[in-house]
């Protein structure tokens, strides 16, 4: 992994990632003000980024225990909005490394952004180092936001009046932006997909349509079969 961040792309990979990891600390920030403000304890937050470290099921987990739900339905909830990351690692399997340690750490930083940022690559070695170089410094801003917004509590006041929710959609569609223009088949899977969750919004619980969504990737693949 070392010989990864020494390359000569790794500034320019820096400097293409910094947006996503402003945006990742000012929601980190949000998140654990959030918490603390609902009465949680500090280090609830924490340990939840560290461990968890997946903002949305983060976020739907401890709604739910603010509005009293118990642990375990906390939990269920957060799996659920994670289970798409098993289609993201499929993605981006070839970039973790082979070392039973790399696989492990490369598990655990695969998330929305990296796994976007990684793929908006279009050679291997970089969308490799791509992965890491993002997703080592989204877990670091991430965590260090959440610390400083827990520890802030509830001197923040109304985190939601902040437009802080529309920072990760923005940065998610800028860095898919490349792939929609050039690839019809992924703008077919796209279309399909938001087409989907904007369909079942409406009536499912929040996280749900993300899941339905991925039903567009079979138009991905019959465009790459025609």
């Amino acid at each position: 992994m070392r010989s990864l961040l020494r390359t000569p792309e790794v500034g320019s990979l820096v400097r293409d990632s910094s947006l996503v990891w402003l945006a990742s600390g000012i929601v980190g920030v949000s998140f654990g003000a959030i918490a603390v403000a609902g009465g949680l304890p500090v280090w609830v937050p924490v340990v939840m980024s560290l461990v968890v470290y997946a903002g949305s099921a983060q976020f739907s987990a401890v709604g739910i225990l603010l509005a009293g739900g118990g642990p375990l339905a906390a939990a269920a909830t957060g799996l659920l909005l994670n289970t798409r990351t098993a289609a993201f690692s499929l993605a981006v399997a070839d970039v973790l490394g082979r070392g039973r340690a790399a696989r492990l750490l490369g598990a655990h930083l695969v998330t929305d952004e990296t796994v976007a940022f990684a793929l908006a690559q279009s050679d291997p070695a970089r969308r490799r180092t791509a992965f890491w170089v993002s997703g080592l410094g989204l877990f670091a801003v991430w965590n260090a936001g959440v610390l400083c917004g827990a520890l802030a509590g509830s001197a923040l006041g109304d985190t939601g009046t902040y437009g802080l929710d529309a920072a990760f959609p923005a940065v998610l569609v800028a860095l898919v932006l490349p792939a929609l223009r050039t690839d019809a088949a992924v703008r077919r899977s796209a279309l399909l997909g938001a087409a989907l969750a904007l369909a079942v919004t409406p009536y499912v619980p929040a996280g749900v349509p993300v899941l339905l969504a991925l039903a567009g990737l079979v138009l991905h693949g019959k465009g790459r079969t025609a």
